[in-house]
């Protein structure tokens, strides 16, 4: 028994004199395939990381959920089974409110607000995170949604009995507050279901609506900035803590510049595709303010009803941003 343990200490100290030049490699499993600017921002991070540390530290990018999909890629992380990963925060909700604060619709309508926004809830995710062994590295948002129609929407009277798609429970309320039909349909059946008229109106970025080809079936736009929902990474705790002081200092100043950088790239995308659907025909507006003051009373209501789900940590997010 004695002599193990020597042998285990003497391989333990043998470890420490290698482990400078010993190269660490972290898997990291991502939901979104290589074209998406998420993806992208990523492959860059993991690039930076391998630079800052000499190849120290090297981080594979496994996109388009083909290493763990979506919804396995925390569990994953967490068990150890890859080191890092990406997923859409707001896929966490049923877990905990904190998750979807970034898809309370009509809170925060602009790029500005939803940073006020994150930084508002940014402790308290983060925290969440860690009672897990998980540690947040940073989080990008999605473009702003907006509203698809096939008329004129000047108003929210003018949603009133619309067929809305919904795709979960707050785009299911928010049908519901703006006195339309709530109708789930996954985006491969959005031609037709709109063709057939089993669905008349959706909220949805600029980018879903330019690769769907929306001008074949529908004809508004209202850049009403529902909401920006979020992308968040994260590293297993214990991984990130057995790297050396440096490496670590390497990687959280990585994640600082791709956060910086994703949300530009994401700011670019918005641009960049409401044109692309101005190209094709769609007539895009900025609401009236009429529209707008019956979306931020759906807002209202929403927020409401999400801090009573979030209790006082979820009032405490809405407080600071507020202020």
């Amino acid at each position: 028994m004695h002599h193990s343990v020597k042998f285990v200490l003497a391989a333990a100290a043998l470890g420490f004199a290698t482990s400078a030049s010993a190269q660490t490699k972290w898997d990291m499993p991502v939901p979104y395939g290589d074209t998406n600017f998420h993806t992208q921002n990523i492959v860059q991070f993991a690039e930076d990381v391998k630079s800052a540390t000499d190849g120290g530290l090297e981080i594979t990018v496994h996109s388009n959920g083909s290493l763990f999909k979506h919804p396995d890629i925390k569990n994953a992380v967490r068990q150890g089974l890859a080191q890092i990963g990406e997923i859409l925060g707001s896929r966490l909700s049923n877990e905990d409110p904190i998750y979807e604060v970034d898809s309370i619709p009509f809170l925060a309508t602009s790029y500005d607000d939803a940073k006020k926004l994150y930084d508002a809830s940014k402790d308290q995710l983060a925290a969440k995170l860690q009672e897990q062994g998980l540690q947040l590295l940073f989080s990008v948002p999605w473009p702003p949604q907006g509203i698809y129609t096939q008329k004129d929407i000047s108003s929210v009277d003018d949603l009133k009995g619309l067929k809305m798609r919904a795709y979960n429970a707050a785009t299911e309320r928010l049908a519901q507050l703006a006195g339309s039909l709530p109708t789930q349909v996954e985006v491969p059946d959005l031609p037709t279901a709109f063709a057939t008229g089993r669905v008349e109106a959706m909220v949805t970025s600029p980018s879903t609506g330019a690769n769907s080809k929306v001008w074949d079936f529908l004809s508004h736009y209202s850049d009403a900035q529902a909401w920006l929902p979020r992308n968040m990474v994260f590293v297993n705790k214990a991984a990130f803590d057995a790297l050396a002081a440096d490496q670590q200092a390497a990687v959280l100043e990585a994640a600082a510049t791709a956060e910086t950088r994703g949300w530009e790239a994401s700011v670019k995308e918005t641009m960049e595709k409401t044109q692309v659907l101005k190209d094709n025909g769609i007539t895009v507006t900025a609401p009236s303010a009429e529209l707008k003051e019956g979306l931020a009373a759906i807002g209202a209501e929403m927020s409401a009803e999400w801090a009573e789900k979030a209790g006082d940590e979820g009032k405490a997010i809405l407080e600071a941003y507020q202020n």
